[in-house]
């Protein structure tokens, strides 16, 4: 067993409003730049609906993630070296400017300048790339409005086997946002793809970057990102990517996107796994077992034996009281409610999502069915809105069973504390189903509620014996930093460990440092 410590994020799904609030700040953090226009590492996505880039999902067009060979084992979808070799030049597999959207400026001083008419005088969007006249037809947030409108929804590669049973009728509409950003994955097939190693996953909290150095343009880590969230900027010809806010974590504080969530729905705190694991992990034959799979890879930081080979391993003590403090543990591993986001993908996400339940408690009341009675809430939660099968193919590989298990708890919670405010009483019988103590219920209730600052982000600051050279790197996320902000290279020094995963070190700490 080998102990790492991950930074991760759990995004509760029941309580984002699409304000996009996440995203204008996050643009306006990191990709406010020329050459990131067109660029979101944080977007809000309407389901259903193709996303953004267009259907990226579908990766029978797009060839990311992994899938398994003839003898079980781990191999990019979209091929090995020698195809990526012959696709240097000409990649097939790579997203085109009509997959994201041409990003436009528009001549502010034809319309500040205008003299006063009768009418208000109007300008014509321009391209940002070419400096023409053109039109507006696509956007990062373009489905926003349609909420699952028939125009555009059939389109979302997980109703493909399920055309026959979602129905578009205005009375069972159903539509919900899923914000995005980098997943950094366990096993990112972006790191794996990199001819020139540019990209690389932080050994001290697992937050996947990019050097700017070495990025030499290539672009296979973005045909080989199966989400999409690697981008290429335009100006620097380099591959540019959400950072997780790494100078922000690093002091302890959480990202921007979590810090201005208007939901307050994302939460964020480490987790321990078994670095040895993971390619066992990602290689499980069937898909729907990889939840499972994943699920095993986290470790009890409660358990003497895992502080114990944590704290050998050198992570610090604080670190590890982080961990037996952090939600994320908390929501995936205890309570047991929150999943990876397309996990058949095998790159073991780390952004893992608490799917949105629709109104259950007016669903069981308009089937005259009593809320604290798990089989009439159980029964609603089949025939609500939002299909399971649907859920299933976002969360699941599938597996449906998985996504009514999690509901239910969410709906046995809502039931719950809904008879103790009310009357007082004690719904045994929702207790029972779910298998959790009301104390557990309560505490749930509350994480997912009514938390507190310090309850939703539990991020230890950065703990490096070096001080004075950590001081220094601090200045490597200046906003005009020439690639920008964060994607300095001169703070960095890339280690190659077993030849595939690249761990990155302080210059100061490089001849110090143990393969």
């Amino acid at each position: 067993m080998r102990v790492m410590a991950q930074v991760a994020m759990v995004m509760n799904l029941d309580k984002c409003i699409g304000c996009h609030t996440c995203s204008v700040t996050c643009k306006q953090t990191w990709t406010n730049r020329e050459g990131t226009e067109y660029v979101w590492f944080n977007n809000v996505e309407t389901k259903p609906g193709i996303g953004y880039p267009k259907r990226y999902e579908d990766q029978e067009r797009w060839r990311g993630g992994w899938v398994l060979d003839r003898r079980g084992r781990l191999k990019l979808r979209g091929g090995g070296r020698v195809r990526r070799l012959l696709s240097l030049f000409a990649n097939p597999d790579l997203p085109a400017l009509e997959d994201y959207y041409e990003p436009v400026t528009y001549d502010y001083d034809t319309l500040l300048t205008a003299p006063a008419g009768e009418h208000t005088p109007v300008i014509r969007p321009k391209s940002a790339l070419t400096g023409q006249d053109t039109a507006i037809t696509w956007g990062a947030n373009w489905e926003d409005d349609l909420g699952g409108a028939p125009e555009h929804a059939p389109g979302d590669p997980n109703l493909a086997a399920m055309t026959e049973k979602v129905r578009f009728e205005y009375e069972r509409t159903f539509m919900f946002h899923l914000p995005r950003i980098c997943e950094h994955c366990l096993n990112p097939a972006c790191v794996s793809a990199c001819p020139s190693g540019a990209m690389y996953k932080r050994e001290e909290d697992g937050i996947v970057l990019v050097d700017q150095d070495r990025c030499r343009g290539w672009r296979m880590c973005v045909s080989a990102c199966p989400y999409k969230k690697v981008y290429l900027n335009h100006v620097t010809g380099k591959a540019e990517k959400c950072t997780f806010c790494f100078p922000r974590i690093e002091a302890g504080q959480p990202t921007v996107c979590a810090e201005t969530c208007v939901g307050r729905l994302r939460y964020i705190g480490i987790v321990l796994y078994d670095a040895d694991a993971v390619t066992a992990a990602a290689s499980v034959p069937d898909p729907t077992d990889l939840l499972d799979a994943q699920r095993g890879l986290f470790l009890d930081p409660h358990d003497p034996a895992v502080a114990s080979a944590a704290l050998e391993a050198g992570i610090p003590a604080d670190w590890l009281d982080a961990a037996r403090r952090s939600p994320v543990h908390r929501l995936i591993s205890t309570y047991r409610i929150a999943l990876p986001l397309h996990p058949e993908y095998r790159t073991v996400p780390m952004v893992w999502y608490i799917p949105p339940l629709s109104p259950v408690l007016d669903a069981v009341s308009g089937r005259d069915g009593d809320a604290s009675d798990p089989d009439d809430v159980f029964h609603a939660i089949r025939d609500l809105r939002i299909p399971l099968e649907y859920l299933a193919s976002l969360f699941t590989a599938g597996d449906t069973e998985v996504v009514a298990g999690v509901l239910m708890k969410l709906a046995a919670m809502r039931g719950y504390m809904r008879a103790r405010t009310l009357d007082g009483t004690v719904a045994e019988d929702l207790l029972a189903a779910t298998g959790m103590t009301g104390e557990d219920m309560e505490a749930m209730y509350r994480l997912l509620a009514i938390a507190k600052y310090d309850e939703r982000y539990v991020i230890p600051a950065a703990h490096r014996e070096q001080a004075a050279a950590l001081d220094a790197q601090g200045t490597g996320c200046s906003l005009d930093v020439e690639g920008g902000p964060g994607m300095g290279g001169d703070d960095f020094h890339v280690l190659p460990v077993d030849g595939r995963i690249r761990l990155p070190l302080h210059v100061a700490d490089a001849k110090e440092a143990r393969r």
